[in-house]
């Protein structure tokens, strides 16, 4: 009589056991932990009218390419941003840039007094002039050569404000490499423009036969615009600059868009 109680209370403190066990078992290893997720790049938007070769053109994979684009790409990332660039037509960056469209604007632009009215200017990155482009034989030597001739320019660009200045009227074009090609249809006499673009122009039409003059309109900059008043990014894109200007790099990039070391500013 007694000794199947005895079984039974023995089984029953058995699988009392086993289960406490098993729950002990459940609890012991710990849950995995979740994975880390990756940092999200921060995203700086920039604004160019990628139609000014050697600056900012379109490659043969119509991809973004050029000084300007290079320039932005390392700056950028000294920074700590993921440069997403947009083209739009030159006249209408600033007005994007001051809608908030665009945190910086890059785009061969010059530092004018008129313009630092209306956006925040880096330090200058690139030292520029004016040219006069014209068939060969026009014999061109200055800008006061081109009174009574059709002059072509870029709407709103140095070009076209110092051609206006001494009262010639302008043939105005939505970009230069559309003043350069009527040049060549025989469109207009002559185009100005910055220097750097008309050289290009020049090497890439090698046999259209067309020359160029220093328009000795007076030394320009350019800078990357931002919002008026974005102190705080201007001064981190100086920096930057400066950083790349000191270790070489920027020195890289202008040899390699124009064959030559970069000038003291």
């Amino acid at each position: 009589m007694f000794k199947p109680k005895f079984r039974l209370v023995l089984a029953g403190l058995l699988s009392l056991s086993l289960l406490t066990l098993a729950g002990c078992g459940s609890t012991s290893a710990p849950a995995p932990a979740a994975p880390t997720p990756a940092p999200v790049a921060k995203v700086l938007k920039v604004g160019s009218d990628i139609t000014y070769a050697p600056f900012e053109f379109m490659d043969e994979k119509q991809q973004p390419t050029g000084f300007d684009v290079e320039l932005i790409t390392a700056l950028g990332k000294d920074m700590g941003y993921e440069v997403k660039l947009e083209t739009a037509a030159f006249d209408g960056l600033i007005p994007a840039l001051q809608a908030g469209k665009y945190d910086a604007v890059i785009s061969a632009m010059t530092i004018t007094d008129e313009r630092a009215k209306s956006v925040t200017f880096s330090d200058k990155y690139f030292k520029s002039g004016q040219y006069i482009a014209m068939k060969k034989g026009a014999n061109f030597k200055t800008l006061e050569d081109l009174k009574g001739k059709r002059v072509g320019v870029q709407l709103n660009t140095t070009g076209q404000f110092a051609v206006e200045k001494i009262g010639i009227e302008t043939k105005k074009y939505d970009t230069t490499p559309d003043a350069l090609n009527d040049l060549l249809n025989g469109g207009v006499d002559a185009v100005v423009a910055d220097a750097p673009v008309v050289l290009w122009f020049q090497a890439q039409n090698a046999s259209a036969q067309i020359e160029s003059v220093d328009a000795n309109s007076g030394v320009e900059y350019y800078g990357v615009a931002m919002k008026l008043g974005n102190t705080d990014l201007a001064s981190k894109m100086d920096a930057s600059l400066k950083k790349l200007i000191a270790n070489g790099q920027y020195n890289e990039m202008y040899k390699k868009w124009f064959k030559k070391d970069a000038p003291k500013f």
